[in-house]
């Protein structure tokens, strides 16, 4: 094929997510999967057809594509500041889904509502919990968390957070514990202001297997459908669980340092590498092989001592680090199975930034 060429294997695709169906299903916790991974319309259908409750954006725009593709349940889980545009589109998609919305201050909380206006009581709002991550969201304990609980004129029905440091080897596990704890603290506060909360979101893909269904009632992973180099060095995915790949053509060669270039550099494999990652890919069918180096359009592969290098103008696949920035590069993927190419699908939601 024309490489680079964004791969998606449709049989891993469809075990991930019935694999993390079943999980969530059998613990007891909801799940809503955070469609910025993939942003495609397909897959969506897949997650939902496989039990998911709803799905989860980050944008407006996105929410737009999903929404008008049939999803009717969706969370917009970020602390939006509404614009008049922005109150007019979600006024849209409150006519046809149930929309979720974040909020982590009492001022963004009633600019919402502002532009809102008569909508604001037919969606929902929830309250951004910093859980350990350091982001956005408000910390439990603090002045803003009192402050949110003394009222606004959104409806608060939930709590929601990212356990983003469970992205850190080896703290999975107390990412989650520390999910649990502060959706719980904060959750209560508001209750007892007079708050129906009813739902506490949490979840990233490499802490939801530690996610409690005492803390949480929904868990939004998004990486795990298609998995990554990322998920692959923290232990939460095995080399047979990767259903993205990026198709690239070995265009130079250094046999004395055991050295590649392939040509799928950062414009298609994206630059993220995180700084215990072992580089900024690694490469399918060769556990010990590495990319070392990115330029826009050129990849260094450090090739296993053992065995046999690709010869010049032999294909190779490579896994990006993070997946999310691989699909919001290209514009479609070719859908594999067997090794053959049996659909195309389009990135519907790409560059749905705002």
């Amino acid at each position: 094929m024309e490489t680079p060429e964004v791969l998606i294997d449709r049989r891993l695709l469809d075990a991930n997510i019935a694999r993390m169906a079943a999980a969530t299903a059998g613990a007891g916790i909801g799940l809503r999967p955070h469609a910025k991974t993939h942003k495609v319309l397909e897959i969506a259908r897949s997650q939902l057809a496989a039990g998911a409750m709803g799905l989860t954006v980050a944008t407006v725009g996105e929410a737009e594509v999903f929404v008008a593709d049939g999803a009717s349940d969706v969370l917009i889980a970020y602390p939006l500041w509404a614009t008049p545009e922005i109150g007019r589109r979600l006024q849209a998609l409150a006519e046809r889904a149930t929309i979720t919305v974040g909020v982590d201050s009492p001022e963004g909380a009633a600019n919402l509502a502002q532009h809102l206006g008569a909508s604001a009581s037919r969606i929902e709002a929830w309250v951004e919990v910093d859980s350990g991550h350091h982001r956005s969201g408000v910390r439990p304990g603090s002045v803003d968390e009192d402050r949110m609980a003394d009222g606004t004129d959104l409806r608060l029905t939930g709590v929601f957070t990212f356990p983003g440091h469970g992205y850190l080897p080896g703290q999975a596990r107390a990412a989650a514990m520390h999910e649990g704890e502060a959706l719980s603290a904060v959750a209560a506060r508001l209750r007892a202001a007079g708050h129906d909360i009813r739902h506490a979101s949490g979840g990233s893909s490499p802490s939801v297997a530690f996610s409690s269904p005492v803390h949480v009632t929904e868990v939004r992973p998004g990486v795990y459908a298609l998995g990554d180099a990322q998920q692959l060095e923290l232990g939460r995915c095995g080399w047979d669980d990767i259903a993205l790949s990026v198709a690239a053509t070995v265009v130079s060669r250094r046999a004395s340092s055991r050295e590649l270039i392939a040509n799928a550099g950062s414009k298609v494999l994206g630059s993220d590498r995180p700084s215990w990652a072992s580089g900024y890919g690694r490469v399918l069918g060769a556990p010990d092989g590495c990319v070392t180096a990115l330029s826009e359009h050129h990849a260094t592969v450090r090739w296993p001592d053992s065995g046999d290098m690709p010869a010049l103008g032999e294909q190779i696949r490579l896994i990006p680090n993070h997946v999310c920035l691989t699909m919001n590069l290209v514009d479609e993927v070719a859908v594999v199975e067997d090794d053959a190419v049996v659909d195309r699908w389009v990135v519907a939601a790409r560059g749905r930034n705002r």
